[in-house]
Order: C-alpha cells, then sequence, then structure tokens
C-alpha cells in the first residue's frame, strides 16, 4: 500500500495530538510537584524555583524505600522461581514425548483460563490458617504458581519452533536431555526468556488484589491506594463479600433448605 506525503502528515499530526492529550496531565503534575512547597498552583504553570521538597517529603512520611523494597523483593523473587520452572516444564512439553503431555499441558492452561479473583477468599483462609499472611510468601508462592502456567505456555511455544535439526544434531553428539536444554536451546532462547522475565517482573509488581489481602500495609501499590493504615480496606472488602455471600445463600435456602452464613465471616 503505498501512501501520499499530505496521509503520512496527516497521520503524525493525529499521532502527536493524541500524545499531546495523554502526556498533558502527567505534566501538570509533574510541573506542579516541583513548585516549592506552599506555592500558589494556577493550571499547568513552570514554577519560579524548581524545588525537590515535595518528592523528598513524600518519599520519608510515605516510607517509600521500605515499600519499593518490600515490593522490588516478591517480584524478582517471583520472577526467579517462574523463569527456573517454566523454562524445564516448556521443554518437557515442547520437545520431551511422554504419555498423557497434551492432557497435562491442558490442566496446566487451566490456571491461566480460572479468574485469579475466584480463588482469592479459599486463598486467603489458607494462608491465615498457614499463618503465612502479611509474609512474603503469601505473595510470591501465589504469583509464582500462576505465573509459571503462562511461562510454561509461553516457553513451549519457542522451544515447539526450535529447529528439529539442532536438537537431533545435539543427542548424535552425545548430548544429555539436560544438556540439550541448557547447553543448546536456552542460549537461543535469550529474546523469549528475556520477554518472559520483563512481563512477569511487570505482572508481579503491579499486582494489588493479592497484596491487598494478604500483605495489607506491605506493599507500595496497597499503601498508595489507601493511606497509613490500608487494614481497613480488607475489613471493608470481607464484610461486602460477606454480605453478598448470606444473601445469595438466604435466597437459596428458600428453595432447598441451605442454611445461613450469617455471623460465620
Amino acid at each position: 500500500m503505498i501512501t501520499s506525503r499530505a496521509e503520512r502528515t496527516l497521520a503524525y499530526v493525529i499521532a502527536l495530538a493524541f500524545a499531546a492529550v495523554a502526556l498533558t496531565p502527567l505534566v501538570g503534575v509533574l510541573l506542579a510537584a516541583l513548585h516549592p512547597p506552599g506555592a500558589l498552583l494556577s493550571g499547568i504553570s513552570l514554577p519560579d524555583t524548581f524545588s525537590l521538597d515535595t518528592f523528598v517529603s513524600a518519599w520519608n512520611i510515605g516510607d517509600f524505600q521500605t515499600l519499593m523494597t518490600s515490593s522490588l523483593i516478591v517480584s524478582v523473587a517471583v520472577v526467579a522461581l517462574t523463569t527456573l520452572a517454566a523454562i524445564p516444564a516448556g521443554y518437557a512439553f515442547g520437545v520431551i514425548r511422554f504419555p498423557f503431555s497434551n492432557v497435562l499441558f491442558y490442566v496446566l492452561i487451566a490456571g491461566i483460563i480460572i479468574p485469579f479473583e475466584a480463588v482469592i477468599i479459599p486463598l486467603y483462609y489458607a494462608f491465615r490458617d498457614l499463618g503465612l499472611t502479611n509474609t512474603y510468601w503469601s505473595l510470591i508462592l501465589p504469583q509464582a504458581g500462576l505465573q509459571v502456567c503462562f511461562g510454561t505456555f509461553w516457553m513451549r511455544a519457542f522451544f515447539r519452533s526450535a529447529p528439529s535439526e539442532l536438537i537431533e544434531a545435539a543427542r548424535i553428539d552425545g548430548a544429555s536431555t539436560w544438556q540439550i536444554l541448557w547447553r543448546v536451546l536456552v542460549p537461543i532462547a535469550r529474546p523469549a526468556g528475556f520477554t518472559l522475565v520483563v512481563l512477569v517482573f511487570t505482572w508481579s509488581w503491579n499486582d494489588f488484589l493479592l497484596a491487598l489481602v494478604n500483605q495489607a500495609g506491605m506493599n507500595l501499590h496497597v499503601r498508595m491506594a489507601s493511606g497509613r493504615n490500608p487494614h481497613h480496606i480488607v475489613e471493608a472488602t470481607f464484610k461486602s463479600l460477606a454480605r453478598a455471600l448470606d444473601q445469595a445463600t438466604q435466597r437459596d435456602a428458600r428453595v432447598v433448605g441451605v442454611p445461613s452464613t450469617k455471623g460465620i465471616l
């Protein structure tokens, strides 16, 4: 398809217009933060003197160092566990032939299909009974388990597209299955592996619901959204869910005789 100079110019103008609309609020917030404390703000304006006191105060008052360290520990641990588990699993499902491999793969894919929100309540009570709430493990283990499903699907697709001649040549040279994976396939799978690391790290860093339920107050996004004491959000969330569950149970009890759950949660 050949486009004229006028069409290309119009496309750039429209793209720049949308970019300006999207960036204007961000620029306004940044300029407002660069004003000295107590300065009068009127729309988007350049400060007379640039000041970083607002950022320093937000960093200290919000305890950002502790919160970012906590989020970083969780994200790095999730990435490490997911990568170490997804690469061998993707290789097994993509290259090795074993009984019921397709069935097991579809069972694994169910981890991607089932909404995480559907299991968050029983997950909370399971971790509470184990004494793991408000610990790093209450975030690392569920996120790693969820991301391994996607990571296996991702790496399996790459390993299935790898040249079969390369694998056969390695086998003829006497390489074992483990050596074929780490010495032959993993070096050429660096782009796929790096993409997996970036995606998993982004998803883990941006996670909000699991941190809200299992580790209130120790996650950066939860603290920013709820202030210094985010536990009231968890309490309000579970009370709302309890009321909804009780109403649904009472409605069904009129038909099938199921007892009410009022007072359980």
